[in-house]
């Protein structure tokens, strides 16, 4: 079955079928050539491979590999039907082009023959539309499939990688310290895995698109293009000059040039948009921070600042945008005015020799599709720049996150051991960023049941020396042992409440699922939050919900649970009263008796629940004294 263009459609299904599995093999060698260049010799190319190397390597990679494999098969087959209408375009467009001559020369047979090629081509339209639209549903789905699972496995590495180590604590002591880390993992990371397979396949990242199947699908369209314009150009005279099979070198000739003062313009988007997101994140920082404080600005009546303030954040994001915009105009135009140029090239040079007879209108439809199709191909770079600025600002962004969790986990550490029970410091010495010593040479020993409390002046440093306990502070020397893990809890001024139930909230940082709800209820009770008993199941904020009261209550009602060797505690009962403050100390004291107490307070009645007082006197001061006992009813 032979079209007006010439192609055998009967011949067509194992054709196209062997070019597809020979055009799969080519890729996916050149693929893998040109990406370990590319990682190998560019910045960006490091970076990459930085950020989601892990993904393709190892065992775990085989799931990646094969779902890739798919999509570079599922683009190689785009490339190949693309083509094929090309020949039905010919077919359809010839077949009505002998029709009207057969017509104007009252020839019935060659009227008869081109009615035959017309319905001929109108059946091969049938079956190439039926693949197209099936396999154009299965090509989203795997797609999207494939983005997904990279998406994940990207956003798991990456959220891993910031909660190693503390990284998302201690990073703010980095030089530069980073920026909205969680911007950078929620928006950034799909943009990343976005942006990657848009410019291999095709596709959008952010506010951008990638045109002509990204660069796999450009490539593979130049290949597959190139011979149908090559077969279909006439030679052309310009300029004086007689240029054989002009059409091929008038586009790859445009192309190039439109794309060197594409990149010229385009230029300074990649710092405009690496801006954009960095002042976006900030800006919805603003708006997190007012949320969370509501209470405390509406007490303060704190409205017209926090509106000046957010308006601030606003309208730098509005001058960046303006910015960008100013530049996309430029951008946006230039490459307009080279796709309408080219978009008549082919009519100005074919539509005369249609007219002359030296060819047919088919082959000029056919010419025209061919040369659109390579020019968007080749022009890909030209057209998609603004999308690559997008993701090589993302690509900064997410291998800046990353430099800063490494560097944060390099930073010092107190030497820490493990000690089954009680806590032993040696040699401790605490010091500001600037290095003005805070605690010099500090060192005592504490066993089950010994309670410490730490006093001084504000900024001596006392809960300076319990981050260093921690290993939260860096600036910090000597040796620490002490219980690790569950056995060891930190209780700051504004006990953390996790997002969720009660249940969890009470039982953070432990699942609660080891633990009885009458267990849970009586403590509720000792800990005087009895109105909180039946809502165990019930899902808040309970960081806003409750007061800050209740909330250090729930934070002995831990101690209580838990019963860890070793806890810490920051001004654990600033928000409750005096007599409170008795009952929830003497609760511990009494129910967790052997559990080492360390407290930082400014109350006084908090002295008579220790038999141990640490005061830090500045300059790197303390002293160590022995209490009365423990009081305890």
């Amino acid at each position: 079955m032979v079209g007006a263009s010439g192609l055998d459609w009967g011949h067509e299904l194992f054709n196209s079928l062997w070019w597809i599995a020979k055009g799969f093999v080519i890729t996916s060698a050149i693929f893998l050539v040109v990406a370990t260049v590319i990682i190998k010799f560019t910045g960006w190319g490091r970076m990459f491979w930085r950020i989601s190397g892990g993904y393709f390597r190892g065992r775990q990679s085989w799931p990646a590999w094969g779902l890739l494999a798919i999509v570079v098969l599922l683009a190689v087959y785009s490339v190949r039907i693309s083509g094929l209408f090309t020949y039905y375009y010919n077919d359809m467009y010839s077949s009505l082009q002998l029709g009207v001559q057969a017509l104007a020369e009252h020839n019935a047979a060659d009227a008869d023959h081109a009615k035959t090629l017309f319905w001929q081509s109108m059946g091969v339209f049938g079956v190439l539309a039926t693949i197209y639209v099936a396999m154009g549903m299965v090509t989203y789905w795997l797609n999207n499939a494939f983005q997904i699972h990279w998406w994940k496995w990207l956003n798991t590495r990456y959220l891993d990688d910031w909660m190693t180590g503390k990284a998302y604590y201690r990073n703010r002591f980095v030089d530069d310290t980073i920026d909205n880390a969680d911007q950078r993992i929620q928006q950034d990371v799909q943009d990343f895995v976005n942006g990657m397979f848009a410019l291999s396949f095709g596709g959008n990242v952010g506010p951008y698109g990638v045109s002509g199947g990204g660069v796999i699908g450009s490539g593979l369209t130049v290949v597959s293009f190139t011979p149908i314009l090559w077969k279909l150009s006439l030679p052309m005279d310009l300029f004086g000059q007689h240029i054989p099979r002009g059409l091929v070198f008038a586009v790859f000739i445009f192309t190039l040039l439109a794309t060197v003062v594409a990149f010229w313009i385009g230029h300074p988007l990649i710092k405009l948009n690496f801006w954009f997101q960095r002042l976006t994140a900030n800006y919805r920082f603003g708006l997190v921070r007012l949320r969370e404080n509501a209470e405390n600005v509406a007490f303060y009546h704190g409205e017209n600042e926090e509106r000046a303030g957010l308006n601030y954040r606003f309208d730098a994001v509005i001058e960046n945008t303006w910015e960008r915009i100013f530049r996309l105009v430029k951008f946006y135009g230039w490459n307009l005015l080279t796709n309408q140029t080219s978009a008549v090239f082919v009519g100005l040079v074919m539509g005369p020799q249609v007219l002359a007879g030296t060819t047919t209108l088919g082959n000029m439809q056919q010419a025209g599709s061919a040369f659109t199709s390579l020019q968007g191909a080749v022009s890909m770079p030209q057209n998609s720049y603004d999308a690559f600025t997008y993701v090589r600002a993302t690509l900064v962004r997410l291998d800046g996150l990353q430099d800063a969790d490494d560097k944060a986990r390099d930073l010092p550490t107190i030497d820490t051991a493990e000690l089954l029970e009680g806590l032993e410091l040696t040699g401790v010495d605490v010091n500001k960023p600037d290095g003005t010593p805070l605690i010099t040479d500090l060192s005592l020993r504490l066993v089950p049941g010994d309670a410490l409390v730490i006093k001084g002046d504000s900024g001596v440093g006392k809960t300076t020396l319990l981050r260093s306990i921690g290993e939260l502070w860096p600036y910090t020397t000597g040796s620490v042992q002490r219980p690790l893990g569950d056995d060891s809890l930190f209780l700051s001024q504004r006990p953390y409440l996790p997002l969720g139930n009660l249940r969890g909230a009470i039982t953070y940082p432990v699942t609660p699922d080891a633990l009885d709800d009458v267990a849970l209820r009586e403590i509720l009770i000792k800990v005087s939050l009895g109105h909180l008993a039946d809502r165990l199941d019930e899902d808040d904020n309970w960081g806003s919900t409750l007061s800050p009261g209740e909330q250090q209550r729930i934070a002995f009602a831990r101690i209580l649970l838990l019963q860890p060797k070793l806890a810490f505690l920051d001004e654990a009962t600033s928000a409750v009263d005096e007599g409170l403050e008795y009952t929830l100390y003497n609760l511990v004291r009494t129910e967790a008796p052997n559990t080492v107490l360390v407290s930082v307070a400014h109350r006084s009645t908090v002295d008579r629940h220790h038999n141990q007082r640490l005061d830090i006197t500045g300059g790197g001061g303390w002293e160590l004294t022995p209490l009365d006992a423990p009081v305890s009813v």
